[in-house]
C-alpha cells in the first residue's frame, strides 16, 4: 500500500469490512452534528441520496481538516421510506415504530462513501439497496426488539440483515456491504484503479 487510509468513523462495522478485504486503515472519529446537519438538508428539501452524501463528505472533511496525511474516507448511511429519512431509534418504542411503519413495505438503504485528499473530495460514491419486510406478526416484532435491542439500537430502520433482522425481509436487492453500511465493492475498485491497493 503506498499511502494511508484513515477511517473518519466510530463504526465497527465498517472498519471490520475494510480489515476483512485486506485493507490496512487507522481510525480517526469525525466530530460532527449529524442531526443537525441532517434536519437543515431535510429543511431545504434535500432527497436522501444528497443527505447521505453531505454527512459522508463532512465527514472526511473533518478529518481531512487534522492534516494527518494520506486518504481519508468518510461514510454515511440512511434508510428512505416513501420520501422521508429515518434515522436509528433511540428506544425500543421507537424502533417499534419504525419496524411497524416498515413492515410490508418497500424502502431503500443508501450508503455513501467520500474520499478527501490534500482537503479535497477525490472520489464519491453512493450505493443503493432496495428491501422489502414482510407482513410480520406484533407478536414476533415484540419479540424480536427485546431479543435485540442492544444491536439494533445503532442500526437505522432497527434491523441488521447480518442477524436476525433477515426474518422481518421478504425481498432484499443490493448488495450486503451497501446494506451494512458502505459501498466496498466501489471502494476497492477506486483504490486498486489508483494504485493503493496492488492490482
Amino acid at each position: 500500500m503506498t499511502e494511508p487510509i484513515i477511517l473518519a468513523s466510530t463504526s465497527e462495522i465498517r472498519s471490520k469490512m475494510l480489515r476483512n478485504a485486506g485493507v490496512e486503515h487507522s481510525v480517526t472519529p469525525a466530530r460532527i452534528d449529524e442531526d443537525l446537519i441532517k434536519r437543515a438538508l431535510e429543511a431545504e428539501d434535500s432527497p436522501p441520496r444528497d443527505i447521505a452524501d453531505t454527512l459522508a463528505e463532512m465527514k472526511a472533511r473533518k478529518v481531512a481538516e487534522k492534516g494527518l496525511g494520506g486518504l481519508v474516507l468518510g461514510c454515511d448511511q440512511v434508510l428512505s421510506f416513501k420520501g422521508v429519512v429515518l434515522s436509528k431509534p433511540e428506544t425500543p418504542q421507537e424502533a417499534r415504530e419504525q419496524l411497524v411503519a416498515l413492515r410490508g413495505e418497500p424502502h431503500q438503504l443508501l450508503s455513501a462513501a467520500v474520499i478527501y485528499e490534500d482537503l479535497k473530495p477525490v472520489w464519491r460514491h453512493v450505493g443503493v439497496a432496495r428491501l422489502a419486510m414482510r407482513d410480520f406478526s406484533d407478536a414476533y416484532l415484540d419479540e424480536y426488539i427485546d431479543r435485540n435491542w442492544d444491536s439494533i439500537r445503532w442500526s437505522v430502520g432497527g434491523y441488521k440483515i447480518e442477524e436476525e433482522g433477515i426474518r422481518l425481509f421478504r425481498m432484499v436487492q443490493g448488495d450486503t456491504f451497501t446494506i451494512q453500511g458502505m459501498p466496498l465493492l466501489e471502494l476497492l475498485s477506486y483504490l486498486t484503479l489508483r494504485g493503493t491497493l496492488p492490482t
